[in-house]
């Protein structure tokens, strides 16, 4: 089975069909983060540090890493993010931008083998994008959009996904470095959007032996209690076999979710991780029964 491996200097995550789910921390992204994206202008990395090392604490396997701000200097400041973030943390990046140059600045600043987040099935996009990929040996999210836009037929995003993997072979890119975002639509919105990323996760498994991830808070934006939302779409997301996803691991209800679905999926040997993190504190411990012992606050 296709096994995508995503490494730092010294930490490799592998991104599998029978792997246990790969977690990507949402955090690092100023968009729609007002103060975020001020202080990473001005060259304040604080929250950035901040945000990275609590996503990790709180079991995110890898980070990814945006620097998008308005009339900022994008290339400069993903850079200067990356290098911080290796700094204070050891696990595997996805360098985050719709900017070649800014990917280029990312890849340049990266040690190890990134996930480029990302490519869509737009020509001039992909005649840009994945040079830069094989080039640094990387590994690449590929968004199943194009010059159309977002198609509401699921068969048609396929197509797209399916383009953008037959054009990166033509660079040398194999399947196994091609992770799909088969794009997660409100379901607020768009009451067929979870059944739509289901069908395609499971067409793009089977049919092109591709791995998945998406944005999963995505699904959830607008509605309430938004997290069980998110975390109930991820573990049925994972019965039809997504293999990863950005998202926060700081929602105890997403985190709780996706482990779950590890549990029932076999994917968490023996239930050792579930173990380790939900354990009795009277009956040994551990991260879980640590944090009840401390008051059981919950993250927001």
């Amino acid at each position: 089975m296709t096994e995508t491996v995503i490494s730092s200097a010294t930490k490799e995550v592998v991104i599998g069909f029978d792997r246990p789910f790969v977690m990507i921390g949402e955090r690092i992204n100023p968009t729609g983060r007002k103060l975020l994206a001020a202080e990473m202008k001005e060259g304040d990395f604080s929250r950035v540090e901040a945000d990275a090392i609590a996503q990790v604490a709180a079991g995110a396997h890898m980070l990814d890493v945006n620097a998008g701000i308005p009339l900022a200097d994008e290339p400069a400041l993903l850079a200067q993010a990356i290098k911080l973030v290796q700094s204070v943390t050891d696990v595997p990046l996805a360098i985050d931008s719709s900017i070649v140059e800014a990917l280029e600045a990312g890849i340049e600043a990266y040690e190890g083998k990134p996930l480029i987040n990302s490519v869509t099935g737009e020509d001039e996009q992909m005649e840009r994008v994945l040079p830069l990929v094989a080039r640094a040996g990387a590994a690449v999210v590929a968004i199943s959009n194009d010059e159309t836009g977002i198609s509401e037929d699921p068969d048609v995003r396929f197509e797209v996904a399916r383009k953008i993997v037959n054009r990166a072979a033509d660079h040398g890119i194999l399947p196994c470095d091609i992770v799909v975002d088969p794009l997660v639509m409100p379901i607020g919105a768009m009451g067929t959007a979870g059944k739509q990323v289901f069908r395609l996760v499971g067409r793009l498994r089977d049919e092109l032996g591709v791995n998945t991830t998406c944005g999963a808070s995505n699904v959830s934006f607008g509605l309430p209690n938004r997290h069980n939302i998110t975390g109930t779409f991820l573990s049925m997301a994972v019965g039809a076999g997504m293999t990863s996803a950005i998202m926060n691991p700081l929602h105890a209800e997403v985190k709780a979710a996706v482990m779950a679905a590890d549990v029932l999926a076999g994917n968490d040997e023996n239930c050792a991780a579930w173990i380790r993190e939900f354990r009795d504190p009277e009956a040994g411990g551990g991260a879980g029964g640590a944090r009840r012992r401390a008051g059981g606050r919950r993250r927001r």
